[in-house]
């Protein structure tokens, strides 16, 4: 039987979600699956930071950040692309150099080929320092961008550098044309209104707050993160 049209010239899509998971949480997980229903990829994958020159030292091990993704993102790939923990960060910053997301995207694109759809998922926040990343114009040589916005977010209003809304709105596409082309283009999603962040997570291990009160923290973390994190005694320092 033959293939219906189209189908033998489907482009395979990739989605990729990096992050320093320290630790992970819902937004992160709300954050794939928005993308994930989005684009449909084939795969998707979770790429933990090895160490993010920008952001402090992690607190978790980078064994510890793997096994809480692990275990938040064991359910995700129900009804949904499969989901794989990329650890090629990690591997990368073993000798302690800090690791860049272009040369990730670099990686992935010379493993992937040049006609895969390579769709790097992000928050709007990131957005807003993106000029500050190394060779960020070169990210829309390797692959797209997936970003989810806060409702009724405005490139022509936030306070985006302009450099980088004046690329943005060069390079804005639908879902479809986002997963259609291999780079260079951005898809704007602004259906996730989820305001979690890590740092609020590990402030609240580090003073007892929710310790005690599972069901406070587990608004914030799925239960199985926060069932690892309490037996392995992270974030009490």
């Amino acid at each position: 039987m033959s293939e219906p049209a189209g189908t033998q010239d489907r482009r395979s899509c990739i989605a990729v979600l990096g992050g320093s998971f320290d630790p992970v949480h819902h937004g992160h997980v709300a954050l794939a699956r928005l993308f994930g229903e989005l684009l449909q990829p084939d795969a998707l994958r979770i790429l933990p930071a090895g160490h993010p020159w920008q952001k402090s030292a992690l607190q978790a091990s980078d064994a510890d950040r793997v096994a809480m993704l692990e275990l938040a993102f064991a359910d995700v790939a129900q009804g949904l692309a499969p989901v794989t923990i990329d650890r090629q960060e990690i591997e990368r910053s073993a000798n302690g150099a800090p690791t860049y997301s272009v040369d990730t995207l670099r990686a992935l694109r010379a493993e992937l080929g040049d006609e895969t759809s390579i769709v790097f998922v992000m928050g709007a926040d990131q957005l807003q320092r993106l000029d500050t990343w190394r060779d960020w114009r070169a990210l829309f040589d390797l692959a797209n961008l997936g970003v989810a916005t806060r409702p009724g977010y405005d490139l022509a209003t936030e306070a985006l550098p302009p450099l980088v809304a004046q690329e943005l709105s060069a390079r804005l596409a639908t879902p479809d044309a986002v997963r259609a082309s291999a780079h260079g283009k951005v898809c704007l999603a602004q259906t996730l209104a989820v305001d979690i962040s890590a740092s609020r997570i590990r402030a609240a291990l580090q003073d007892g707050t929710g310790m005690n009160r599972h069901e406070d923290l587990g608004a914030l973390v799925t239960t199985q993160v926060l069932d690892y994190i309490q037996q392995h005694n992270l974030y009490k320092n």
